[in-house]
């Protein structure tokens, strides 16, 4: 499998709000909506750290830290090289179709559950006796 190549990170709408032009500038489009490519996220406190690529005005590469609160993301998707998976261009979308079913042997939702018996009533617990309580009364 292809090492990672970085982070695509999707932010609620309610934080795109929240943080207006200052993110803009750091956002890309894609066909999941407006997200953020990044090297790194580090996830281990109550601020998620993005580490970004930039380029300055007079062409000099940037490493850039973008932090917030986590409750801000969305999700967090692993951006490979492959083709068919992550953000790289779509050699073949129809890739998609030809995937099995995730759950193929599961019943039809209509069908009974399983996990109960079907008589409708539920098995009476015995009743355990303790003889180290005193008599109630």
């Amino acid at each position: 499998m292809n090492e990672p190549e970085g982070y695509v990170v999707f932010l609620f709408d309610q934080a795109l709000e929240a943080l207006g032009e200052a993110i803009k500038p750091y956002l890309r489009e894609g066909p999941g909506g407006p997200h953020l490519l990044c090297n790194e996220v580090d996830t281990a406190g109550s601020l998620i750290e993005l580490t970004l690529q930039g380029n300055t005005q007079d062409g000099r590469e940037i490493a850039l830290e973008l932090m917030f609160p986590q409750s801000m993301v969305k999700m967090i998707v692993s951006a490979r090289s492959d083709a068919s998976f992550g953000f790289s261009p779509r050699v073949a979308p129809a890739l998609m179709h030809g995937l099995p079913p995730v759950a193929g042997n599961a019943p039809a939702p209509q069908a009974p559950t399983q996990a109960v018996p079907q008589s409708g009533k539920a098995p009476a617990a015995p009743k355990a006796e303790r003889s180290d309580l005193p008599p109630e009364g």
